[in-house]
């Protein structure tokens, strides 16, 4: 075990920012709502986890600050929804800690989460409610396979990112929120998102096209139809930059059909609806805003002691005031992701890239990363949910 490993996800105790961490101070208790919403995570966390152990987030902290340069670091990068499948986490089960976090999980969440990635169903797992907490957990739980296997290489982790949700995950990782705290966040985004997209006939198109394509044009036209049909103030708009010539447009199903239906005009070369509920990332996700910038308010949040990206500017995260407010924002701004690459692989000219891992369920990441940038792509590795290749062989 490294020193990572040996300071800061030590689950067993409990102990260290990344980890599964001791209560949180009961800040802003006055506010209406936040303390309330700080009252449940605070007994939730009373009765599950220890007290922290002295000087683990110290000598956290020293270990991150003894990093490589950016130039022989690792980056880690983790997935969002939509990655998730039945059967996820039941390669990492064998590790320390691992089921320490499901338990603690069943405790925050009110479910039984290992179950329902197990066994499913799928139409349970897929749904948002569940599915980003499922996706927050399987992915830090890869990063303690990664931690076993490989410590070398969390050890000398300098940057991280997250998809969407896999920005709660990644700031967990880099010690900025704790694990049990922001798993509670993310049930609360989660929760809200699911409900706000039940409220309008809502999707999400995903686009590849040819250069020629006016994005900004097509849903132009999309929201003038939509109007046409007697929707007020209709959305659409990219929600998702994945990489060159490929977009996510999110928006009211009627503008997403007549993208469809049109998509020759607009020099769309392929389009596909994913399977989601709603409009993710787009003003559609209002009523979701409150409910988790009450939450964030009400729990502690610190500068991550790694480069952490943003899906709303991909840049880095400066201080815990500017992360409460990006991943609120983060919920109705479009995911900057393509913009983001950039970001954590832009280095002079002639220099070596960092090898990368995607920790958590599927290889979309990974997918995306060969498109933006080719040369970052061929150090990249994957560290799988399910049974090591070794074992599923045999």
């Amino acid at each position: 075990m490294g020193s990572w490993a040996a300071a800061t996800w030590r689950l067993g105790g409990c102990s260290g920012r990344g980890g599964l961490r001791a209560v949180p101070r009961r800040r802003g208790s006055s506010r209406p709502g936040g303390g309330d919403r700080a009252a449940i995570l605070s007994d939730l966390l009373q009765s599950s986890v220890a007290a922290e152990e002295p000087g683990a987030a110290a000598a956290a902290a020293e270990a991150r600050r003894q990093r490589r340069s950016p130039l022989e670091g690792t980056v880690l990068l983790f997935p969002g929804q939509g990655s998730q499948f039945v059967g996820m986490g039941r390669g990492l089960l064998q590790y320390p800690g691992v089921r320490d976090m499901y338990r603690l999980a069943e405790k925050v969440l009110g479910y039984d989460l290992l179950s329902l990635c197990l066994e499913g169903p799928r139409d349970e797992l897929d749904r948002t409610r569940h599915c980003q907490p499922a996706v927050f957990v399987a992915s830090l739980a890869a990063v303690e396979k990664l931690n076993h296997q490989q410590p070398k290489v969390v050890e000398s982790c300098v940057a991280a990112a997250g998809y969407s949700v896999g920005e709660f995950a990644a700031l967990v990782f880099a010690g900025a929120l704790g694990f049990a705290e922001a798993l509670y966040a993310v049930k609360v985004r989660a929760e809200a998102m699911q409900k706000a997209s039940e409220a309008v006939p809502s999707g999400m198109l995903s686009v590849i096209s040819r250069r020629e394509a006016n994005y900004k044009f097509a849903c132009l036209e999309a929201r003038k139809h939509c109007e046409s049909l007697g929707i007020e103030n209709p959305v659409c708009q990219i929600s998702n930059y994945l990489f060159p010539d490929s977009r996510v447009i999110a928006g009211h199903l009627q503008a997403l059909e007549f993208l469809q239906e049109n998509a020759r005009k607009y020099y769309f070369t392929r389009t596909k609806m994913l399977p989601v509920s709603g409009a993710f990332h787009t003003r559609l996700m209002e009523p979701a805003v409150e409910p988790l910038a009450e939450v964030l308010k009400s729990i502690e949040i610190q500068k991550p002691l790694v480069c952490v990206y943003s899906n709303v500017d991909g840049k880095k995260y400066m201080h815990s005031k500017h992360i409460q407010k990006l991943l609120v924002k983060q919920v109705v701004s479009p995911v900057l992701w393509e913009q983001t690459m950039h970001s954590v692989y832009e280095r002079k000219q002639g220099a070596e890239f960092p090898y990368t891992y995607e920790v958590g369920p599927g290889k979309q990441l990974g997918a995306i990363l060969k498109k933006c940038n080719l040369k970052a792509w061929k150090q990249y590795n994957h560290v799988d949910a399910l049974e090591d290749e070794e074992a599923a062989e045999t």
